[in-house]
């Protein structure tokens, strides 16, 4: 499942002590001063005039400005006119370190100007950030097994989204209502410990899921439709776990434990250091825990490899001491497993041999953090591996990692999948400003970014700002693209077109949208975070036929397979279907 990343204003504590080592740092330096020279840090650029006055802008965010003074280590910020809360002092300990400058929280009531200097380290504007080669590392364990026969494939649901992320599994004969409560159309329950947004991945008989099982019995996530971009608290000791469940009975074949060990990141409150879905091709089943590793098994649980690619900061791209944890997973394409790795350090594609998790190819790329998975597609044009984020939606050729081509103007923050349908790629992404769609031809080469004002091209079909969603992947179906907004807008436009078909309000919004539309047989299920799981007629007239109750929180994206649907819940996996 994909994690909820707005930055807004965030809450906090008025005042907090300050960590043991930067309290030490501070004690064993002299007298400091501040660089008057312009600073940066993340999105934002200060100036710390002699004459005491400051500066401090970021775009997209308001402007601060007024008088600073310091007193031995301790540096005293004041403003007037700022956002409510910020005409006071705002009190900070500083550390110079060369051309650096640290600055922890002493006690600030302005949230904006806590949000951004709070644990933050400045480095001069004209330096460029020094990024530290990447060392990837590899455990190789047991001989893959051979491959699978390509027709126990049939009904399988591979990867996040099903194949090539459509969403769609027609054939299923799905019951329009179930009950959780009272078990009507629920052909089994199984509890799952631990917390998790990954969704299940379905290959022949077997379920396979992933969990973070922390030894805090109280760690949770918060559901929700809010802004905050705080990190949890939950730093204990937790096992990353991997399970097999009979698709079938919802029997526990066998788990592992793919790590063990205290989380190297923080996750966003609404996040869980399970988020990425794990992929299977029949043959091995991987699981990608960011920091943690990527681990491969063979379908039987015999381990296989594990890739280790060090840390994985991803966060708030103009705040980075804002850590949010990873989302985007893993998927398997002729032999290869590809993953999209866009950090606040660097950023690249990564194709592992699924045999041996040996290097096949990596790209390097210039990008922000993002949480999108990708998507490999076969085009009359050829293969293509689509990507999204921020600064540039990306084609690359999957045998090589070649890019083809990019498509600037997206979102600063994306996390929806790729999808490809009717002989197009669509890709969304809903922060604001732009929030676009765009719709890309899959013979385009070269550089794709539309011209200030114009909506299409030779290469993009057309396009919309203000209407991408932020966390769920759209669906194509029956000619229709279906988008679904975070509030419960739930927009329709015909594909070829571009033309808006319906924009509808759901009736049941609560805390909102995480999990992505899927759709069998002329219906649509869309599952919001407190449980409600609604069914809608597909077509050019909303049309709404169920509302079905789970009874549990639901963050993950549902997976279609041979008459099932199965639902992934904060607590349990469900089997939805028709009862003889």
């Amino acid at each position: 499942m994909k994690l909820v990343l707005a930055l807004v204003l965030a809450s906090g504590v008025v005042a907090v002590s300050m960590a043991g080592s930067f309290a030490r740092a501070i004690a064993q330096q002299p007298t400091a001063q501040l660089p008057s020279s312009p600073l940066k840090f993340g999105a934002f650029v200060a100036r710390f005039d002699p004459g005491g006055t400051f500066t401090m802008q970021g775009q997209g965010w308001p402007a601060l400005g007024g008088n600073w003074k310091s007193n031995g280590t301790e540096i005293e910020l004041s403003m007037s006119g700022g956002p409510g809360g910020c005409d006071g002092t705002g009190r900070y300990q500083f550390r110079v370190e060369g051309n650096r400058v640290s600055f922890e929280l002493v006690s600030d009531d302005c949230k904006l100007r806590r949000m951004i200097i709070d644990r933050s380290t400045w480095i001069p504007a004209s330096e460029t950030k020094s990024i530290p080669a990447r060392r990837i590392e590899r455990t190789e364990g047991a001989r893959p097994p051979s491959r699978p026969n390509p027709a126990d494939g049939k009904g399988s649901w591979p990867t996040f989204r099903g194949p090539q992320a459509s969403g769609i599994a027609e054939g299923q004969s799905l019951p329009d209502r179930w009950n959780a409560k009272t078990g009507e159309n629920i052909l089994w329950r199984t509890p799952i410990p631990g917390l998790a947004h990954s969704s299940p991945v379905v290959w022949g008989n077997r379920i396979f899921v992933t969990s973070a099982v922390s030894s805090d019995p109280k760690a949770t996530f918060r559901p929700g439709l809010y802004g905050d971009g705080d990190a949890s608290k939950d730093r204990s000791l937790h096992r990353w776990m991997i399970y097999a469940i009979d698709k079938r009975t919802g029997k526990i074949e066998w788990e592992r434990v793919a790590h063990q060990g205290e989380p190297i990141d923080k996750r966003h409150i609404k996040s869980t250091y399970a988020n990425p879905t794990p992929a299977t091709d029949g043959r091995i089943v991987v699981a990608w825990f960011g920091s943690q590793g990527v681990h491969a098994y063979d379908v039987n649980g015999r381990f296989l490899w594990k890739v280790d690619l060090g840390r994985l900061d991803l966060g708030a791209y103009d705040v980075p001491t804002y850590e949010w944890g990873p989302a985007s997973s893993p998927i398997i394409w002729n032999d290869v497993v590809i993953l999209q790795c866009d950090t606040q350090a660097d950023s690249f594609l990564l194709a592992l041999d699924a045999g041996t998790g040996k290097t096949v190819w990596k790209t390097d790329r210039d990008e922000l953090p993002s949480w999108g998975t990708p998507t490999v597609a076969t085009t009359p044009a050829g293969p293509a591996l689509v990507t999204n984020a921020s600064n540039f939606i990306r084609g690359y050729d999957p045998r090589t990692g070649k890019e083809l081509w990019r498509l600037g103007r997206s979102s600063k923050i994306t996390a929806p999948t790729p999808i490809f349908a009717d002989g197009v790629f669509v890709v969304v992404s809903g922060r604001g400003p732009e929030r676009p769609i765009f719709v890309v031809r899959s013979d385009a080469r070269g550089d794709l970014t539309l011209p200030e004002g114009k909506t299409n091209s030779e290469s993009i079909v057309w396009s919309r700002t203000g209407r991408g969603s932020y966390m769920p992947t759209p669906l194509v179906y029956h000619g229709l693209l279906y988008v679904l907004a975070n509030n419960g807008l739930f927009d329709a436009y015909n594909l070829k077109t571009g033309e808006e078909v319906y924009r509808q309000r759901l009736p049941l919004v609560g805390s909102g949208f995480s999990a992505s539309p899927v759709a069998a047989d002329g219906k649509i299920y869309l599952s919001n975070e407190d449980g409600e799981m609604l069914v809608i007629e597909a077509g050019p007239k909303f049309a709404h036929i169920a509302t079905n109750s789970m009874g549990e929180l639901l963050m993950a994206t549902p997976a279609l397979s041979d008459g099932v649907m199965y639902v992934r819940s904060s607590a349990s996996l469900f089997a939805i279907g028709r009862k003889p």
